[in-house]
């Protein structure tokens, strides 16, 4: 997903300069579609946003200087409203018919499961007698 973001702010960003050559739009076309490609299999099927992204990305890329970049830019706004469905603010990733999804640990739930253990074997070092 952080790759893709990269690619998109590459490409949609204030400050990023239109792609000089046909060889820079054909690059960045191929890491959109890789893009879209990976973002498709993480939504469900038949999504409006995911079927545009498909369309866009099945097109070839048009001759010329300006159309070539106008399709880069509408594949590279596409790739950027399938990742903001695929966010975790969007619709879930698919998972098998009847699976349990269990959620990943935040950082903090896991810096406190080690604190307790940490203490709890402070805790029992302490009560062992010397000998």
């Amino acid at each position: 997903m952080v790759a893709a973001l990269e690619t998109v702010t590459l490409v949609l960003g204030e400050d990023s300069p239109l792609p000089e050559s046909a060889a820079e739009v054909e690059g960045l076309v191929r890491l959109l579609r890789g893009h879209v490609a990976q973002l498709g299999a993480r939504t469900a099927p038949g999504i409006p946003v995911l079927l545009r992204a498909q369309r866009l990305s099945s097109d070839s890329v048009p001759e010329g200087y300006v159309p070539s970049r106008v399709y880069l830019v509408r594949l590279a706004e596409a790739t950027k409203e399938l990742m903001a469905h695929v966010e975790p603010g969007g619709p879930e990733p698919i998972s098998g018919k009847g699976r349990r999804r269990w959620r990943r640990p935040t950082v903090n739930v896991l810096r406190g499961a080690v604190f307790a253990f940490a203490l709890a074997c402070l805790v029992f070092a302490a009560s062992v007698p010397r000998t």
